[in-house]
């Protein structure tokens, strides 16, 4: 499910944003925000995964589609093996999809950029 600006969500879980803060031989704390906080979607950004692979599997695959068949045979065995070489990462970003982050202005004004959308819950 991929969220919407202006929807509003909250934490799934605790999410420590700091290592320890430290001064010599002291710990002062930890900045986290706690699971269930709230807040609102203000930015959606979806980026499909960059990968040569898979744009050449998309490549090749689509030439094998469209001439596959008035290709001579040796031409189209080597086509058909470099194809079926590129599958693994075809499938692997098919699975995957799109990475999809957002910006969340916390309801007691925290801000979260470019943070994974899984990591909330719709309200």
């Amino acid at each position: 499910m991929t969220l919407q600006e202006g929807q509003r969500v909250k934490l799934a879980a605790d999410l420590r944003l700091t290592d320890p803060i430290e001064l010599p031989g002291l710990v002062i704390g930890i900045l986290s925000l706690a699971a269930d906080t709230e807040g609102t979607v203000e930015e959606v950004v979806e980026r499909v995964r960059d990968d040569a692979d898979v744009r050449e599997y998309e490549r090749l695959k689509s030439l094998l589609d469209s001439y596959g068949d008035g290709m001579p045979p040796e031409s189209k065995r080597q086509l058909e093996q470099k194809v079926g070489a590129l599958q693994p990462a075809w499938v692997a970003f098919q699975e995957q999809g799109p990475q999809v982050t957002v910006r969340v202005r916390f309801d007691n004004g925290f801000i979260l950029s470019a943070s994974p959308q899984d990591l909330y819950v719709p309200v």
